[in-house]
């Protein structure tokens, strides 16, 4: 009833709107006429015949005006409005097809193609979002029913010192690791909404290198790898050293990780005017394609039987550090045979 109302008020706008134009130029025809004839002629029946005549041409063109409204303006609006809609309410699968062919396309299809590309990435972002915190709730999950477990069985009064020491090791291992997962978790969010102002100073990037492959040697030692390096005495790049520190120490982590006893880790670091190049290669499992072309997702574990040493969300972190930097990394790997990570940052920073 109410879009009836509307409806008839527009009607009646346009028709008032209408025959006032057309009355004005009436007049002046009826001026011209009488110049023309003299007045005794534009008089009597002429004048109501005339006005018959416009009034008829004002409904005719107030009709027709209101049908073109209607048709490429009125009903592709209240289309797209109950699209809108539906997508307000969680339904992303929503399309507006074009009023016209491709090589007719108008202002309006411009605004539906727009609006279906808005929708197609809306819906990409509710997937990623999904899946992220399905993803988040499992690592989180897991952890936490291992340290529950271990937690009431340390209230056992019949266990021995020696398994109470085991059980509370690994309560503070899955600890610590749910800690470093909300750690990382919060760094990346940052770093993704662009929170963190890299603090840019000069430094040295063999020192750094230096110091971070040392924390590892404990680890290479107790797997018996073989550890070689080949970096230059000194150089000097901008960047945050902090940020960058995390880089290598999730590269460095993931070749001790995936290398087997016996096994070798290679650390290079070479330089030209413009970059500073860093590879970490290793003789591990290796990699498929298909797994290369998702490392850098969250939460994605290429090898599963791993899984319980990470999160998968060292590399995506890395990723954004180096992209923040103004570099890139690119990885080559074979499966069987070993994976090599090479970073390139600017030597001088682009902030």
């Amino acid at each position: 009833m109410k879009q009836n109302r509307k409806k008839l008020h527009s009607y009646l706008q346009i028709f008032l709107f209408t025959f006032t134009v057309l009355v004005a130029l009436m007049s002046i025809q009826t001026l011209i006429l009488n110049k023309a004839v003299g007045i005794e002629a534009v008089r009597g029946w002429y004048g109501k015949v005339s006005i018959v005549y416009w009034v008829v041409v004002a409904i005719i063109f107030t009709l027709l005006t209101r049908y073109q409204i209607s048709r490429y303006f009125e009903r592709p609006m209240m289309s797209l409005a109950k699209a809108a809609k539906e997508v307000a309410e969680g339904d992303f699968s929503v399309y507006v097809p074009p009023l016209h062919t491709a090589e007719k396309q108008d202002y309006m299809d411009m605004m539906f193609l727009n609006f279906n590309t808005m929708v197609e990435a809306l819906g990409s972002i509710e997937t990623l979002k999904t899946e992220f915190f399905s993803n988040v709730s499992h690592e989180i999950k897991t952890p936490l029913a291992i340290i529950l477990n271990y937690a009431e069985t340390l209230q056992m009064d019949q266990l021995t010192p020696e398994l109470r020491k085991e059980y509370t090791e690994t309560i503070i291992k899955y600890s610590k690791q749910l800690s470093e997962l909300i750690t990382t978790i919060l760094k990346l969010n940052k770093l993704e909404k662009q929170v963190i102002e890299p603090r840019v100073e000069t430094y040295d990037l063999c020192s750094q290198l230096c110091e971070c492959a040392l924390r590892f040697e404990d680890l290479w030692e107790r797997k018996s790898i073989e550890f070689e390096a080949g970096i230059e005495d000194r150089a000097m790049i901008e960047a945050d050293e902090s940020l960058l520190e995390l880089v290598w120490n999730n590269l460095l982590s993931n070749a001790v990780k995936f290398t087997e006893a016996g096994g070798t880790i290679t650390l290079r670091q070479t330089s030209t005017e413009e970059e500073a190049i860093v590879s970490v290669i290793d003789t591990g499992c290796g990699m498929s394609q298909e797994t290369i072309k998702h490392i850098f997702d969250k939460f994605y574990q290429g090898d599963t039987s791993r899984s319980s040493e990470g999160n998968g969300l060292g590399l995506t972190l890395a990723l954004r550090v180096i992209q923040l930097a103004g570099g890139r990394i690119e990885v080559d790997s074979e499966l069987g045979v070993g994976t090599a990570f090479t970073v390139y940052l600017p030597v001088r920073s682009r902030f």
